[in-house]
């Protein structure tokens, strides 16, 4: 029996809505006290189970609105299910929301250390690493500029470059390979492939299909929250490019 790094057990996730049109405080307050606010109960996951084997690529599928990015918040402990318990052996880093920690005022070096604490790396830690990260971002020329200068794709470099610098036990990304040009989008894949030769323990999310067939071992495919379908990588992205 292979040892397990994640086990997700019977996670469901519930979402309450408040239904009607509210567009200021105000109309929310008139409409609270004519009673006019109802709210309707939405799944975003329904009974969700599954094991991922140490050192195991596992991919998700699935349309916008299928569940994936909630699960990915559950397994990384961002989100608590509703009901359901998801186990994790090891450390884990989570490439979910890139720069998610940064502060628009600071700059690029300030946020290096912001975020890299955030993640739990110590100050002497990053001080000696500072210069790689800088350098795999490609971001020499405007690291000491405030991050309120820098696009989207540049902060997001930035964040992958921080978020890989350490070897963790389980590393979950979300279409973090989408980000920067295309020699950043090789670079940053050559990075990610070299940490799951590693043993690295992987949860993957991204719309290309190849690219899942090509770095999973195996695939969930998620329909409105509910399993579809759960197996081999190549078997499973062949049905879901047919449906």
């Amino acid at each position: 029996m292979p040892e397990i790094a994640v086990k997700v057990d019977n996670v469901s996730m519930k979402y309450t809505l408040m239904s009607g049109r509210i567009n200021s405080l105000k109309d929310l307050f008139i409409q609270a006290l004519n009673r006019k606010i109802t709210y309707e109960e939405f799944s975003a996951l329904t009974n969700v189970s599954f094991d991922i084997a140490k050192g195991e690529v596992f991919g998700i599928v699935g349309l916008n609105g299928a569940g994936k990015s909630t699960l990915l918040k559950i397994v990384a402990g961002i989100l608590k299910p509703t009901t359901g318990n998801v186990v994790r052996n090891g450390s884990l880093v989570p490439l979910i929301e890139l720069g998610g920690g940064f502060n628009g005022e600071l700059t690029g070096v300030e946020n290096i250390y912001l975020n890299g604490m955030l993640l739990g790396y110590s100050k002497k830690f990053i001080k000696e690493k500072i210069d790689e990260i800088i350098e795999f971002a490609e971001l020499d020329k405007f690291i000491n500029t405030p991050l309120k200068n820098y696009s989207s794709g540049m902060k997001a470099r930035l964040g992958f470059s921080i978020a890989t610098l350490v070897k963790p036990d389980i590393l979950i990304v979300d279409e973090v390979l989408s980000v920067g040009d295309h020699k950043f989008k090789e670079k940053s894949e050559q990075k990610m492939k070299s940490m799951m030769g590693s043993g690295t323990t992987v949860l993957f999310v991204s719309h290309s299909i190849e690219q899942m067939k090509n770095m999973c071992d195996r695939v969930l495919w998620l329909e409105h929250g509910l399993v579809k379908e759960l197996g081999p990588a190549t078997e499973v992205c062949d049905k879901y490019k047919l449906n």
